[in-house]
């Protein structure tokens, strides 16, 4: 079983080459993503977020959406780890073709922007425009927006500006002793589940600050 989310991890490969000098840990990360890339996305440049494959021939089993609306559904926070995994790929590599994939998973996800510029749970989640926000997702994307911005144009940083002006607002920005030290509130862990949702989460505030960072870089 392979999650969209694990194209997040493989910035510690890259990084565990650095450190050790064996170019394993580097051929490792670019199979992954290049696999994740044939599997994963639809046309569309949209994800599944699991995949299964067969563990003896590499087969597909089966395609799901396990934390989104639907199996054919764009779970908001899915894209936000592929965008941010393959801006992270361009960087480390220069291969230009994570670069086109994160480019275009980046115009498929702002197609679907709110106008308060925090994503819906899933792009196609029931009961929108009253579904639950999450901005977890939101933060995510955010941060990969300014780093793809240094690559793909001032549009992306733009973009980025205004999702983290709104993450700052008192919409989302949670006031002091609000959300028992947390920065934002109103994320979504697991909708389907019932998990976690229109609350506070590390990962939503973890890509908050640095996206801050980065955009203070940007900045300079």
């Amino acid at each position: 079983m392979v999650i969209i989310d694990n194209m997040m991890n493989l910035e510690l490969l890259f990084a565990a080459t650095r450190l050790t000098g064996d170019s394993a840990f580097y051929k490792i990360a670019v199979t992954h993503a290049n696999t994740t890339m044939q599997h994963h996305f639809r046309p569309d440049h949209s994800a599944y977020h699991l995949v299964i494959y067969d563990p003896e021939t590499g087969a597909v089993q089966k395609k799901q959406t396990v934390q989104g609306a639907s199996d054919s559904s764009a779970w908001a926070r899915g894209q936000a780890w592929g965008l941010y995994g393959y801006t992270m790929m361009y960087r480390e590599t220069k291969d230009k073709k994570y670069l086109r994939k994160a480019v275009d998973i980046a115009e498929y996800m702002l197609r679907y922007l709110p106008p308060d510029h925090v994503f819906y749970w899933d792009f196609q989640a029931p009961g929108i425009p009253d579904a639950p926000k999450d901005v977890s997702a939101a933060a995510i994307t955010c941060s990969a927006l300014l780093e793809l911005s240094r690559h793909a144009g001032k549009k992306y940083r733009d973009t980025a500006e205004k999702i983290l002006r709104s993450l700052s607002s008192p919409d989302y920005f949670a006031a002091p002793q609000e959300s028992g030290g947390f920065i934002l509130k109103h994320g979504v862990g697991n909708f389907p589940r019932n998990a976690d949702i229109d609350v506070p989460l590390v990962y939503a505030d973890y890509y908050y600050v640095e996206a801050l960072m980065r955009y203070k870089s940007l900045k300079k």
